[in-house]
């Protein structure tokens, strides 16, 4: 978690003040709109927390509308302001989880959709926002720069939720520089995705295309790469 969150933080840092202002790898979202996202993101994982501790529930958001508007809101404040929220939010959160003792680690919150959880996911709840964001931000980082560690662990996540969406394909998941394989979709798997495993990665969630992959039939003849559907 701080260490992606130390790569966004760098990357956001390097670009000039209207650099900000252009268009990010997200559809209709500026920089300044990721910026501002995983600002909102770092307090509303700090009220999850705030709930874990004191039992007193604080949900993430009021609702999605809010989430919405807050986020446009805080994409149009100056370069300064956006570059300070991101690195001052993200230190609360982390003194936050610090205060959790272990009974507060197990209680129960929920996500911004509703799901209950424990408070000991806030942690990977922040992960996956700060490394795929740092690739949103569209500023250099890709998602061939995670670690590997983090990159096995969003396969983890990517392919167990989305084997649960409706239209789901089957398929293998076999990347060449790892020994192991994940599932996805269906427990029939008709066809196998193979490339490195951040290119894997990539396409799972949306972040490439299926360029650098191929996928092969059950008797080992070309198979077009399926698309999975969209994740988070």
């Amino acid at each position: 978690m701080g260490a992606g969150t130390e790569l966004l933080v760098r990357a956001v840092d390097a670009l000039p003040d209207d650099a900000l202002r252009a268009p990010s790898a997200l559809p209709d979202w500026s920089r300044a709109h990721v910026v501002a996202h995983v600002a909102r993101n770092a307090e509303a994982l700090t009220r999850l927390a705030t709930w874990a501790r004191t039992g007193v529930e604080s949900p993430m958001y009021p609702s999605r509308e809010h989430r919405a508007a807050e986020i446009e809101s805080s994409a149009r404040q100056p370069a300064d302001v956006l570059r300070r929220e991101l690195a001052t939010t993200a230190e609360e959160l982390d003194a936050a989880l610090a205060a959790l003792d272990g009974p507060a680690w197990e209680a129960q919150v929920r996500s911004a959709l509703g799901r209950p959880l424990p408070a000991a996911e806030i942690p990977w709840m922040r992960v996956r926002e700060v490394w795929l964001h740092a690739v949103d931000l569209d500023a250099g980082v890709a998602v061939t720069d995670l670690p590997p560690e983090v990159v096995d662990a969003l396969l983890d996540d990517a392919a167990g939720t989305l084997s649960a969406a409706e239209g789901c394909p089957a398929a293998l998941l076999a990347p060449t520089d790892r020994e192991r394989t994940w599932s996805l979709g269906p427990d029939v798997h008709p066809v196998q995705v193979r490339g490195a495993a951040a290119d894997v990665l990539g396409w799972l969630v949306g972040r490439a295309g299926p360029e650098a992959l191929e996928a092969r039939a059950a008797d080992g003849s070309p198979s077009p790469v399926p698309v999975p559907p969209r994740w988070l």
